[in-house]
């Protein structure tokens, strides 16, 4: 593509040297600048691709896209100067793939709990609907049904535009995706043409990256703020930071509710661990979730069908046969008669909110114990607050190890009993080895109780010292219930 085509997308660049080139690939890692390349300096967090201009025109970068002129321009190369690289990226990416996003019905949802559970569902019902579908989300990509394994939430724009490009050659006619903060903030959903976006609920998560909860606030209404006129913006009007995202967005503003008037309006009938009973909008359906933030997922799932031009009554028919997500509330029953629950709770919020759902079932029919940890390299300031909730809402707490990646599992740990009292370690254990933690767990508990095994879900790993070592929750407590069985 000739680079004068190419850059029409660009908000009025400074412009040095010729445009009359062929543009053979674009780039923003400079490792892998080849000849005939556009280089997009992009100001990361760690690293600055400005830094390593002239290293990519050493390895032929015609074309460099930058937010400051270099003191030494090369003859060899033309410069475009523009506000924000990193928007620009995604810009150009875009054009590169001729606006593959805009060819889709394309949905995103941001918030700190539910995103992964609410794409994967739209995926799925829109699937049993007839059509192609893509998704983006933490567990998998997929490509209708083509794998394409996760590494982030949200992946990078050169990997968001050709995941994009590939759904749209597939045939494939709506996409849905997670939305990050940081994908926000970092300006990796650039280029993008949404045609709808979904919020959760907002806790305090990612601290380590955002430092303040506005921060991490403005980030995921910004999201919202961008999205064009046409499309619709669709928030839990329950969560205070919900009415937020619709304050300045252009788009069409829908709400959902379980205890306020909105547009879209739920009420829980009855709970039990194998599915609820909901009225949606006044008409009644069972579905194979449990929990009001369940609930809250749902509805967001049906409102945006119904805001994408499905008939309510079909929603529900799909609504009523679709099934959770790998690793959320993920049950394992044990043959001596008690409940396992594995889930990716891995904020104080998440976490109360799966404790809420299982003592809505339970009723105080049986004791919740609950094992639970928290990621090293992560948020600091959540690890008491985790453990409070864990202690609040269970019978039995076990602390352990998680993923902890470059710190010590047993520093974690004290990291997270700093916010219990004399009391509540009483009724606390810390068990580094988190197998013996499951293991432990699985002794205390009777007929009639519930085991949540909290952090992890569909993870199938534990990362320690940069090493992803095998270890799957749901694997542990098969093998334990299968040694039960036996016995």
């Amino acid at each position: 593509m000739k680079l004068k085509d190419l850059i029409k997308a660009l908000d009025k660049p400074d412009i040095r040297g010729t445009l009359d080139i062929d543009i053979l690939r674009i780039e923003s890692d400079s490792r892998k600048v080849e000849a005939g390349t556009l280089f997009v300096a992009v100001k990361g967090v760690s690293v600055d691709g400005h830094d390593y201009i002239t290293s990519a025109i050493e390895k032929g970068a015609v074309a460099i896209v930058c937010e400051k002129m270099p003191e030494e321009v090369s003859a060899a190369a033309t410069y475009i100067c523009v506000g924000d690289s990193a928007e620009a990226l995604g810009v150009l990416l875009s054009a590169w793939y001729d606006h593959p996003s805009a060819k889709l019905t394309l949905v995103g949802v941001t918030g700190t709990n539910g995103k992964t559970t609410i794409a994967t569902l739209l995926y799925e019902m829109f699937r049993m609907m007839g059509y192609k579908v893509g998704l983006i989300s933490t567990v998998c990509n997929y490509i209708d049904d083509e794998v394409v394994p996760a590494t982030h939430t949200t992946p990078d724009a050169p990997t968001l535009q050709a995941l994009f490009d590939r759904m749209v050659k597939a045939g494939c006619s709506y996409a849905f995706m997670e939305v990050s903060s940081h994908a926000v903030d970092q300006r990796r959903i650039s280029g993008l043409t949404f045609k709808g976006g979904i919020f959760t609920n907002l806790s305090r998560d990612h601290m380590d990256y955002h430092l303040t909860v506005e921060n991490y606030l403005h980030a995921k209404k910004r999201f919202f703020d961008d999205l064009p006129k046409e499309a619709f913006a669709l928030t839990n009007i329950d969560d205070k930071a919900g009415p937020v995202m619709l304050q300045n967005t252009k788009a069409q503003k829908l709400s959902y509710s379980l205890r306020t008037l909105a547009d879209f309006k739920a009420k829980i009938l009855e709970s039990h661990f194998e599915g609820t009973a909901l009225q949606i909008n006044g008409q009644e359906v069972m579905v194979h979730f449990v929990g009001r933030f369940n609930a809250y997922n749902l509805l967001a799932v049906y409102g945006t069908a119904v805001a994408l031009g499905r008939k309510p009554e079909e929603v529900l028919l799909v609504l009523s046969a679709l099934l959770p997500v790998s690793g959320r509330f993920e049950t394992v029953l044990s043959p001596l008669g008690y409940t396992a629950i594995v889930d990716y709770a891995h904020t104080p919020d998440a976490l109360t909110n799966v404790l809420n759902a299982i003592g809505e079932v339970l009723d105080g029919r049986g004791r919740v114990i609950t094992v639970v940890g928290a990621g090293g390299n992560r948020d600091k300031g959540k690890r008491p607050l985790m453990a409070k909730e864990a202690i609040k809402y269970s019978d039995q707490v076990i602390l352990t190890s998680d993923n902890p990646r470059f710190e010590e599992p047993d520093e974690i740990i004290q990291d997270m009993v700093a916010g219990l009292n004399a009391d509540e370690m009483s009724r606390t254990l810390c068990i580094t080895d988190r197998t013996q933690a499951i293991r432990t767990a699985t002794m205390l508990a009777k007929k009639g109780d519930v085991i949540l095994v909290a952090g992890k879900g569909h993870e199938d790993y534990q990362e320690i010292k940069g090493v992803k070592h095998h270890f799957d929750d749901r694997e542990k407590l098969r093998d334990i219930f299968a040694q039960q069985q036996s016995k």
